[in-house]
């Protein structure tokens, strides 16, 4: 009962996604539509010649060939020429399926790679959201397993499944020509035989298609393991991780197991049913051949010849080939429309919305301190530019929806930021404020309680609590990874809702716990910070953080290739290579998210010069778990679920002999 229901529904979702799916896959193949129609003419060419050479055995036999037996004085010149005429349609036919199989190569190719670029293009633009609730090995999956699928489709199983009804088509126009009766029996056999492999069909369908999200499931299991081997190790659960792994392939072999056991069983069940209808044919026609009874076909009226039978039953099986290829088949494009299922349900993911107008721009700043030229070459100085038809009110009128001291607060920050006499530009100054700000990852459940804070230019504000408290949470919203439920963020006195992503990003260094390095030299990733960096500017970089040291030291330098993540470094080396990638992009504000938390104290203090020395002059964001780091900070937060409870600078907090005073000496564990 449950696999009939199973059945039904994947059907019933693959009649649903096949048709658009279908249509997306070939709109993609029809870029290529003189190579498309190239290999369309050489396919019906082929069956055109493999059916006329089967309709020519008639004509061999009857005409050619009998007439010689019993002769005295054979003429042996008519049956080469017939001959070498039955060769030449065969050679017709190989040279087209040789020339649709070769330009197919191309076809196939250049449609993978336009749809594997605008796959991860469109990736590049999708909300953090997206990859916080998807698995990394299933997101991969698609770039392998389902890619390779659709990939069989579009050489093999597309360009077969045409030929084959062409081929079909051409057989039985072929039979039709010799004998009318012969070809509805024909007709009227395979009926039968199409009802049969439907049931094949839909049932292997239905597993193909499972086993392709099996496959990707297990790819991510495999992935997230490997990343996590450590841990796997370090608590003992090879095993368990085994048994789980154990249980996934188990569906995956299941599925796949059925797949291939009904699909392969089609072929057969053809081939068998074609020998009966052969040998149906050869028993009908024979009989018909030796009682004399007329036979009719569209070429006229006649008897049953010897050559007519025989090219019945050789085009008979011209024509039931083509559908156990066709049914064999279709089960490799049940699988492709699956993987291309998977494939454009990715491409069709909302990208990350942004709805901002306001650009980052370099300047020059006159002598009065507001007077602002934009430039196009870095002078160290950046402002806000306002769109044509923004006149700076947007934030005004968000802050007029706060109440009470928040809304005195955010027209404070508008009224403090310095613009320019046409009120275009404003001055990046580094300037943060959050108004009653209140977020959830989840909408129905808060993670930020009415928030409200600031940061005033040049300031280093640390934020402190527990694991959960939100810390995070907070630099997120300022990247806006993620956008506030209510509230208002602005930064020099605007909404950051009204700046564009990119720029609001760029004006933002990050320097993360966990850090990503990518293959290429120690040079590129430092360079990544900013892609145009000349080599003397990344090495500046690397010297302002303490990293040129050990950077010499390794055996090619600069020029040292990395690989793994930068496996071959330590942790503390991995993390000095990371600030110097901030540093090099020269921003106007950091954060510094538990940059140091998993490093030793010795290590720490190079990386800390490192950050001290990155963050002069500039508002910067510490989030820490070693209170340590955060003594001279200017302002210190603390937050508890959610929550800010205090905000002092350290002595201020230490004389309160509150909850900082508790985490500070001791007596309250940041977890």
């Amino acid at each position: 009962m449950s696999e009939s229901r199973e059945r039904d529904n994947s059907k019933r979702g693959m009649d649903k996604a096949a048709p658009g799916t279908t249509r997306r896959i070939f709109g993609y193949i029809f870029q290529y539509k003189w190579r498309v129609a190239i290999i369309v003419l050489c396919i019906v060419i082929g069956a055109i010649a493999q059916a006329g050479a089967a309709l020519f055995l008639q004509s061999l036999i009857d005409t050619y060939i009998l007439p010689l037996v019993g002769s005295s004085q054979p003429d042996w010149w008519p049956l080469i020429q017939a001959l070498t005429l039955m060769g030449i349609l065969y050679a017709l036919g190989t040279f087209s399926t040789w020339l649709w199989g070769w330009l197919v190569v191309t076809v196939e190719q250049g449609t993978l790679k336009a749809i594997r670029d605008e796959m991860f293009a469109h990736q590049q633009h999708l909300p953090i959201v997206y990859f916080d609730t998807h698995e990394h090995g299933d997101t991969m999956s698609r770039y392998t397993n389902d890619t390779d699928t659709l990939r069989q489709a579009i050489s093999q199983s597309f360009p077969q499944m045409f030929s084959s009804a062409i081929s079909a088509l051409a057989a039985m126009i072929a039979m039709l020509w010799l004998s009318i009766p012969f070809a509805l029996f024909t007709l009227v056999f395979t009926a039968l035989l199409i009802v049969i492999v439907r049931v094949l069909v839909t049932r292997s369908g239905m597993y193909f298609i499972k086993q392709q999200v099996s496959l990707g499931d297990v790819n991510a299991f495999v992935e997230e393991s490997v990343n996590g081997q450590k841990v796997i190790k370090v608590f003992n659960h090879e095993n368990a991780t085994a048994e789980t792994f154990d249980k996934k392939n188990e569906e995956l072999f299941e599925a796949s197991a059925l797949a291939n056991t009904y699909g392969n069983n089609i072929m057969p069940v053809v081939g068998n049913m074609g020998y009966m209808l052969y040998v149906l044919l050869a028993i009908v026609g024979g009989v018909v051949s030796l009682a004399g009874i007329g036979n009719f076909g569209l070429s006229g009226a006649g008897t049953m010849t010897l050559g007519t039978l025989i090219s019945l039953l050789t085009l008979s099986r011209a024509f039931i080939n083509p559908i156990g290829q066709v049914s064999m088949q279709f089960n490799m494009v049940m699988m492709a429309l699956a993987g291309a299922s998977r494939i454009f349900s990715l491409m069709d993911e909302p990208l990350e919305k942004d709805g901002g107008s306001v650009e980052l721009v370099n300047i020059e700043v006159g002598d009065d301190g507001r007077t602002m030229t934009e430039v196009d070459h870095e002078t160290g100085h950046w402002a806000w530019k306002r769109a044509a038809d923004d006149d700076g009110t947007r934030s005004l009128a968000a802050a007029a929806k706060l109440e009470g001291q928040a809304r005195e607060v955010a027209l404070k920050a508008k009224q403090s930021a310095v613009t320019s006499a046409d009120g275009r530009y404003t001055m990046l100054r580094g300037d943060v404020r959050f108004t009653n700000v209140t977020f959830g990852y989840n909408p129905d459940k808060p993670v930020l309680h009415d928030i409200t804070w600031f940061a005033k230019p040049g300031q280093k504000i640390a934020l402190v609590g527990a694991t959960g408290a939100g810390k995070t949470t907070v630099t997120n919203l300022i990247n806006r990874f993620y956008d506030i439920q209510e509230g208002q963020i602005l930064y020099d006195g605007i909404d950051v809702k009204n700046i564009r992503k990119a720029d609001l990003r760029s004006s933002l260094g990050i320097v993360l716990q966990d850090v990503n390095l990518f293959t290429g030299t120690v040079m590129d990733n430092i360079r990544y910070g900013r892609l145009d960096a000349t080599d003397e500017e990344c090495i500046e970089a690397a010297k302002l953080t303490n990293a040129d040291g050990f950077i010499r030291m390794l055996p090619d330098g600069y020029q040292t290739v990395l690989k793994g993540d930068g496996s071959g470094l330590s942790q503390g080396q991995r993390q000095l290579i990371s600030i110097a990638r901030a540093a090099v992009a020269d921003p106007p504000a950091m954060i510094l998210d538990e940059a140091t938390s998993s490093i030793d104290t010795r290590t720490e203090e190079v990386v800390q010069a490192g950050m001290d020395a990155l963050m002069e002059g500039r508002t910067v964001f510490v989030i820490a778990h070693r209170l340590s780091t955060v003594r001279n900070s200017d302002v210190i937060m603390v937050l508890d679920h959610g929550r800010i409870i205090e905000r002092g600078s350290h002595d201020e907090l230490i004389a309160l002999g509150g909850e900082y005073y508790q985490l500070y000496t001791g007596a309250v564990e940041l977890e």
